[in-house]
């Protein structure tokens, strides 16, 4: 699996971020966005690397980056905002230098809300095909929007940043399937196998 790094231009400035590739011919592009940049959250988070080496196994071009004002980016936090206008812009790179092959939007916490926002951003324009994976999303800390039918959320019973009463409020009235981990708390520690298993089942043999 090939590994290197990237900076590309963006409305903040620059971003930069690291590709997974596959070892087979690749079948989609998997973007992850990590978690809350001003609580530390960074591209080299371990659920984010996590799924992005996941994703690579399973024969998709994972791309991890880090939002503006983290690590090497340019530029400040700006609530979430600006960070839809970075991924956006990550994903219009991968598309230009990869092709238009599906495209996996998929997050940790608050990179689950920014990518939920990208999503919205990318209906119904001419893209490639999407699909949302999203690791313990940040609902009630910020206004997650609606997701497809088809959106793989992951949940800890026991996350004690994001409640799962306030994940089941927001996923009810979608009628949303949520894969929940007993036990397991925000940062699923102990848990990163069980996460690889769950996102590998959901796209094995899929047709995406």
């Amino acid at each position: 699996m090939g590994l290197h790094k990237f900076s590309i231009p963006a409305p903040s400035g620059v971003l930069y971020g690291m590709v997974h590739m596959p070892e087979v011919e690749p079948r989609a592009i998997a973007v992850v966005a990590h978690p809350l940049p001003i609580m530390g959250g960074t591209m080299d988070n371990k659920i984010v690397t996590t799924l992005a080496k996941t994703f690579a196994e399973l024969g998709f071009i994972a791309l991890r980056f880090n939002f503006r004002g983290v690590g090497e980016s340019s530029g400040a936090y700006d609530e979430g905002n600006g960070e839809v206008e970075d991924a956006l812009a990550v994903v219009h790179y991968a598309q230009q230098e990869f092709g238009e092959l599906p495209l996996i939007l998929s997050g940790f916490s608050f990179g689950s809300y920014v990518q939920a926002r990208v999503a919205e951003r990318l209906h119904g324009h001419a893209t490639a095909r999407h699909k949302l994976v999203l690791i313990a999303p940040a609902v009630g800390r910020f206004a997650m929007p609606a997701v497809p039918a088809d959106t793989l959320v992951v949940h800890g019973e026991k996350d004690e940043v994001v409640p799962l009463s306030d994940m089941l409020e927001w996923a009810r009235p979608q009628q949303l399937p949520v894969t929940v981990l007993p036990e397991a708390e925000h940062y699923f520690h102990g848990r990163l196998h069980q996460i690889r298993e769950i996102v590998s089942r959901h796209f094995n043999g899929q047709t995406i």
